[in-house]
């Protein structure tokens, strides 16, 4: 009952209030963040399941001991994504901006496959059977031995608690780490981390229809006129004249030539829009597109006035080129164009046809996309297609226990509600020290980014909750 209160306490605190390694090591100061961390490598098991193939590779991680007390004083551990890790690194402030209170080593570590942790170098993505060790569990199993490695090799690091710490799909292993490996950390931030996105879940509309209503916050004239640009521009589009018009007003590099570039041109605003309720900070950041602050309401401020026909197409191109060419640095606009940074598109695409199985569609009626269904059927053929894999619908849900999280402990779900990610992310708390923080106004992983003079109250009072929680589990409250 004690522990209830006390734990209790700690979740509505600042609700409201402002609140073997291999030796090649170099010191990095990022120029942008002004982070200083060495890089370093650690040779992994490349299956850690199986006993036939003995080969390995190196893991790349980063890490940072300039706050830590080296007599036992907490490991903070990034469980890297679908990425390089300097820029997950970069682009985590809070672990930087509590690492001191804390007296924290800092680690990031790098996933598998992405970055510079190949398995087989170049030849990585060119073989089926080299791409059968990209999976979740085998980036876990990397994260717990790397764990193991550092706390027997660095002195004072024995006793050290370790909470680990993610944001997006990185927030999802956090999560799972804790469920499956419980012996190796004490408690996980997952920020912004959709572990419901799945069938039979989460219903398939329900991203679309979270991203509308961060733009509906903005300006419901704005959903309307982006819900009938789709039908606006396939007309225009049916034309040799039309075709010509649109590749003018969004100042294309490649003029349109053919009804595929249509739909090309479509996909490519589908997911600029898609981006923007991601990063809808409430100051100006670079995370995928250098944006203004509160960046879809920017947008919807060129879509504010009731339009059609040519006059909602340049509408929809002055809004497009907000996101694409802010700083007017760009000549001419791509739309083989995305905003995915440092990202790797090409293993999140062979995660996504295995295990990583999110459904999407869109009616066009409770979002403002086209209608799309969902076929498991067809999407499945088009991953036999590019990969020569059948994915796995339900596999995810089976592996980290779906919904029935009652037996987990000491994770916190964080979510901002503009983001559409939150439509899988955990909004309630199905056990008692799972803490759901939501933050209505942040977008995706809000509260991992440094502070910021523009942050709002809610996602500052967010971060509070977060340290005494993390304290809590460290024996520190």
């Amino acid at each position: 009952m004690i522990y209830f209160c006390f734990l209790l306490t700690v979740m509505l605190c600042g609700v409201y209030g402002r609140m073997s390694i291999i030796p090649k090591s170099f010191k990095n100061k990022n120029t942008a963040s002004d982070y200083e961390y060495k890089t370093e490598y650690f040779v992994q098991q490349i299956d850690h399941f199986g006993f036939a193939n003995l080969d390995t590779y190196k893991q790349r991680y980063l890490i940072a001991d300039q706050y830590w007390n080296a007599n036992g004083g907490p490991i903070f551990f990034y469980t890297g994504n679908e990425g390089d890790i300097t820029w997950f690194c970069n682009n985590t402030g809070f672990m930087w901006d509590i690492a001191a209170e804390f007296k924290a080593l800092l680690v990031f570590a790098e996933h598998r496959y992405y970055g510079e942790s190949l398995p087989y170098g170049p030849d990585t993505f060119k073989s089926h059977t080299h791409l059968n060790y990209l999976t979740s569990e085998q980036a876990l199993a990397d994260f717990a031995v790397l764990i193991g490695q550092l706390k027997r090799s660095l002195p004072g690091a024995a006793n050290s608690s370790v909470v680990a710490f993610g944001g997006s799909y990185g927030g999802m292993l956090s999560a799972w780490m804790r469920i499956k490996y419980p012996n190796v950390i004490v408690g996980a931030l997952a920020a912004s981390a959709p572990i419901w996105q799945f069938t039979g879940i989460t219903p398939c509309e329900a991203f679309n229809q979270v991203l509308t209503n961060a733009f509906k916050q903005a300006s419901q004239i704005c959903v309307e006129n982006v819900r009938n640009s789709w039908a606006t521009i396939t007309s225009i589009g049916g034309t040799t004249s039309g075709r010509k018009f649109l590749s003018s007003v969004f100042n294309l590099c490649k003029p349109m030539s053919h009804q595929s570039d249509v739909d090309d041109l479509k996909a490519w605003l589908t997911d600029a829009w898609t981006d923007l309720a991601m990063v809808n900070y409430p100051y100006p950041a670079n995370f995928l597109e250098n944006l203004p602050a509160w960046p879809v309401k920017a947008v919807c401020n060129k879509l504010s006035l009731p339009a059609e026909g040519e006059a909602l197409v340049q509408y929809v191109a002055d809004a497009a080129n907000i996101y694409f060419n802010y700083t007017g640095d760009s000549t001419c606009l791509n739309t083989s164009q995305q905003a995915t940074g440092n990202l790797g598109d090409l293993g999140w695409g062979y995660q996504s046809c295995t295990e990583m199985v999110m459904p999407m569609c869109a009616d066009g009626e409770s979002d403002m996309f086209e209608p799309k269904s969902w076929n498991f059927t067809d999407f499945s053929e088009q991953c036999y297609k590019q990969w020569k894999t059948r994915p796995q619908e339900n596999w995810i849900t089976t592996e980290y226990w779906g919904k029935q999280l009652q037996y987990a402990s000491n994770i916190i779900f964080s979510n901002g509600l503009l983001d559409p990610w939150s439509s899988g992310g955990v909004l309630e708390s199905p056990a008692l020290t799972l803490i759901p923080i939501v933050i209505p106004d942040g977008a995706h992983h809000l509260d991992l980014r440094a502070s910021n003079p523009l942050d709002t109250a809610a996602v500052v009072a967010a971060r509070i909750q977060e340290k005494n929680l993390i304290k809590m589990w460290l024996g520190q409250l």
